[in-house]
Formats: structure tokens, C-alpha cells, sequence
């Protein structure tokens, strides 16, 4: 099936003057706006270089952008309810908790914290979901994955829009800028971290991010930062490694987690989401630390559970959505932005998904339970590896995920270092919804949709996340289709 086309907000290709005048004046706008990162290949904290970004704003159907922000509470409280649900999680991660050594670890952490009681009842969720339109479905929107933690690019995103006006104006055409809608993406996931800070209660209390021990994605990082510290000035920020946390915290009496002298009332993380951020067990006694403690996690380990693609495919089984919503139409309305989800378990319904992806493996992609990007198989790499494990555990701890095919965009992506003009390339792009909640098991105190993203890759590549190096910011340009 060859794939449809959205046109681009302006007639490409730009004459090759004014494109390379106005990419020259995009990348300052940029690099002074903080849309950067650092370089990965020569690292230096002295320095950022701009984030790879796409020169216009790509199209995007009003009606399903509209769709995706009503749903981001629901999705929410979804979340939310599945993570609290012992007996689901159990269930539903069996099987690959024979098999997938690091789900394994975070369940296990899961397991003795609940052994000891919980101490801290409040768990603080910044959460993303993201999605593709599917072509074949007249371009409706279909989830490709809801994060649970370190759900990133809030932050620069939300001053994308504010440059996509100023390229639209030096092209001419700033009357496009109204097809442009607002993201304050920031403000909202900062408004997250404090009213869970407030609802801590302690006033000489602290906020800890933890991060990576180099991060490159360091603007996005940081900007939260000077947002707390701009509306609330009295709340101390630390940024550590798990390894550092080992090292300079400890538990109270009372089972705070202290740091230089003070109780932590939030931690946010921004790394602790794949195995190579857990070198040694120091790391794995830093997050037990945490999760023991008073402090209220973001995302506490049973939502980093819940995030998990296992889940992801559970819900999309008869009968789940409406074990957690009721039948009502939010049902109706959260399973039709669900594609085709097949567990790969050893029983019947795993045997026919074996089959269906080895006599057309072009159609899925193979998913293991990880963050970050880069973990998915697709294409050959699917019929191979399931060739490769028919017969083993290990193909407990993949889902199977239709493939979403969307529509194509003629697309500038400028990226550091590269040509000036860069070649006018085919593109297809990522919508994320932003949503914060608050809440324990039996209340929930916050809930709402508070931003959005949107990552566009190049065409044939697999894989999209723009600090992997493999997508490009962007923006949506709103199209009543």
C-alpha cells in the first residue's frame, strides 16, 4: 500500500535563497531559546548545540489533536487505576517476569515495599501518550506507547511554537501562525511537581531529580528547574545520580529520605528506566532506598509498572478497559485509539500471534519492555527473532504491535552539523500528550492534560527519539481534514 501524503503548510521546495537565510536564522533562534543538547560525540558541559529540528511545522487533523487532549485524563485515571491494582499487574507481568531480568528487579522492589507497608500513600504521575495517525483509518490517531517515567521534551517543545511563528513570519506568512495552537507543556508538568511538593507538607523539604551521569538531553532537564525555582523560589533542587543517592542519602526514623540535612518531598525521575542505568546494586539499593521512603515518587514503581508494553497489550484484551472504566463511552472511545496488541505467551493466543508475524512480518513491530528508544524490531529483525525464540521463555517478555502506517509529510530536517540546505525529505510524525496526576489508591487530588509534543523522523526510519539521535522536534500545524 503506498502511503497517502499531507501537504506541507507552505509550497515546497523553498527557493534555495531564502531556505538557506531562514535556516541560518532558525538555528540562532534555537541555540538562544535552549532548543539544544548537548554533543554526544564531543561532549562538553560547557557547550549545547541545537536539538534537531524540523524548519516548518508539520500538518496534523485538528479534530484527532483535539481527540488526544480529551483523552489524556482518561488515559490518566486509567493508568492510575491499573498501577493500584496488585492482582492485575501480577497477572498481567507473569510471564515476563520469568524472563526479563530488569522488570523483574523493579517488580521485586515493588514486592518488598509492599511487604513493608507503604509508607508514602500519594503518587505524583507525568505521563505521555503517544501516537500515529493510521493512514488506512482515514488518520485517526492510534497509540504507539503511554510513558510512565522521565516523559521528555516538555520542556523545549513548549518553546517551539513561539519559533515556528517567527520562521512562518520571515518566510511571509504569519498569517499561518493561527493554525498554530499554544503548548505550555512546562508550566503544567512544574505545576505537577509543585502541588505534590505542597501536599508533602514540609516546608524546609527538598526536590530530587535523578539523572543520568552524563545527561545530553540537558535543557529539557534544566528548564524544569528554573520554572520551579522562578514560581516557587523557596523549593532547593538536587540533581543526583542513583549512585550518588546511595551514597548522600539516608532513611529517618520516621522513614523520610534525607539529603544534605533535609527531608526529600518529591523525586523526579529523569533516568532509572532501562538496565544500563543499574550498573551494580548499589543503583538497585538506591531505588529500594527511595521507594521505602516518605518522599512522593514520579513515577512511584508501581507506575513505572503500569507503563510497561505487557500492560500496554492487557488493556487492549475483551473485557480489561471495562474491568478498570465501566461501558461507558470513554471505553468505546479509549479502545478505538488501541491498534492491534498480541501477546506472545505460550498458549493458543501466543501461538496465532507467532504465525501472523512470521507469514507477514512487515505488518508488526516487536516490543520489548523498555524506555528510551531503539528497543523495537521491525520488519525482517521480527520474523528473525521470533524464529529465533518460538521455542524459548524469552518471547514472554516481547509484545506484538500492528504496525501504524502514517501518512507522509515533505519536511527540512536541520540538524547539527549536517548540510545547509539539507535535501527536502519525506517525513512522518509523533503526537505526545502531556498529563499530570496526583493521588493515592483511593482519591485522586489532580488530574489534567497539560501540554503536547510532536517528534518527526525521517520516513524509513524505525525509530523515533530525537535524544537517541533518530527523530526532530517539531510542532503541529492544525488542518481541518
Amino acid at each position: 500500500m503506498s502511503q497517502a501524503r499531507l501537504t506541507s503548510c507552505l509550497p515546497l521546495p523553498l527557493d534555495n535563497k531564502v531556505l538557506v537565510n531562514v535556516i541560518e536564522k532558525a538555528k540562532d533562534w534555537a541555540l538562544m531559546h535552549g532548543v539544544g543538547m548537548r554533543d554526544k560525540n564531543h561532549f562538553t558541559k560547557d557547550a549545547i548545540q541545537i536539538a534537531p529540528f524540523v524548519l516548518l511545522p508539520s500538518p496534523f487533523p485538528r479534530t484527532e489533536f483535539a481527540k488526544a487532549i480529551e483523552l489524556q485524563p482518561i488515559l490518566n485515571e486509567l493508568m492510575h487505576k491499573v498501577a493500584h491494582d496488585e492482582e492485575f499487574l501480577e497477572s498481567t507481568l507473569q510471564n515476563a517476569l520469568q524472563v526479563d531480568e530488569f522488570t523483574a528487579k523493579l517488580y521485586d522492589v515493588w514486592v518488598k515495599v509492599r511487604s513493608e507497608g507503604i509508607t508514602q500513600s500519594l503518587c505524583l504521575g507525568l505521563f505521555r501518550s503517544d501516537y500515529l495517525m493510521q493512514q488506512p483509518d482515514r488518520n485517526r490517531i492510534k497509540q504507539v506507547e503511554f510513558n510512565t517515567i522521565a516523559s521528555s521534551f516538555g520542556a523545549i517543545t513548549s518553546n517551539l511554537p513561539a519559533m515556528f511563528r517567527y520562521v512562518l513570519r520571515q518566510l511571509g506568512h504569519g498569517e499561518l501562525i493561527k493554525h498554530m495552537p499554544e503548548n505550555r507543556a512546562l508550566s503544567g508538568l512544574c505545576s505537577g511537581i509543585i502541588e505534590a511538593y505542597d501536599l508533602f507538607g514540609v516546608p524546609s523539604a527538598v526536590v530530587l531529580f535523578v539523572v543520568e551521569e552524563v545527561s545530553y538531553n540537558i535543557c529539557d532537564q534544566r528548564f524544569h528547574e528554573f520554572e520551579i525555582s522562578e514560581k516557587r523560589p523557596d523549593i532547593i533542587i538536587y540533581r543526583k545520580t542513583l549512585n550518588e543517592i546511595y551514597d548522600e542519602t539516608q532513611l529517618n526514623d520516621k522513614k523520610q529520605l534525607i539529603l544534605e540535612g533535609q527531608p526529600v518531598a518529591v523525586v523526579y525521575y529523569r533516568s532509572g528506566y532501562e538496565p544500563a542505568q543499574y550498573p551494580s546494586t548499589k543503583e538497585w539499593d538506591a531505588r529500594l532506598r527511595v521507594e521505602r521512603s516518605t518522599a512522593i515518587k514520579c513515577p512511584s514503581i508501581q507506575y513505572q509498572l503500569a507503563g510497561t508494553k505487557k500492560v500496554q497489550q492487557a488493556l487492549a484484551a475483551p473485557g480489561v478497559l471495562e474491568k478498570f472504566m465501566g461501558g461507558g463511552n470513554s471505553t468505546g472511545r479509549v479502545r478505538d485509539i488501541f491498534t492491534g496488541l498480541y501477546s506472545l505467551d505460550f498458549d493458543d493466543n501466543g501461538e496465532r500471534a507467532v504465525e501472523m508475524a512470521l507469514a507477514d512480518a512487515d505488518r508488526f513491530v516487536l516490543k520489548p519492555q523498555r524506555e528510551g528508544g531503539g528497543n523495537n524490531l521491525y520488519g525482517g529483525d521480527v520474523r528473525d527473532a521470533l524464529l529465533r525464540m518460538r521455542h524459548s521463555r524469552e518471547r514472554a517478555a516481547y509484545i506484538l504491535m500492528e504496525r501504524i502506517l502514517p501518512p507522509l509529510v515533505s519536511a527540512y530536517v536541520v540538524r547539527p552539523g549536517a548540510q545547509v540546505p539539507p535535501p527536502l525529505t519525506d517525513v512522518v510524525s509523533e503526537l505526545g500528550i502531556f498529563g499530570v496526576i496526583i493521588g493515592s489508591k483511593d482519591k485522586i487530588l489532580c488530574n489534567k492534560q497539560v501540554g503536547h509534543m510532536l517528534r518527526t523522523k525521517l520516513a524509513e526510519a524505525n525509530e523515533g527519539g530525537v535524544a537517541a539521535g533518530l527523530g526532530a522536534l517539531d510542532s503541529p500545524f492544525l488542518l481541518d481534514l
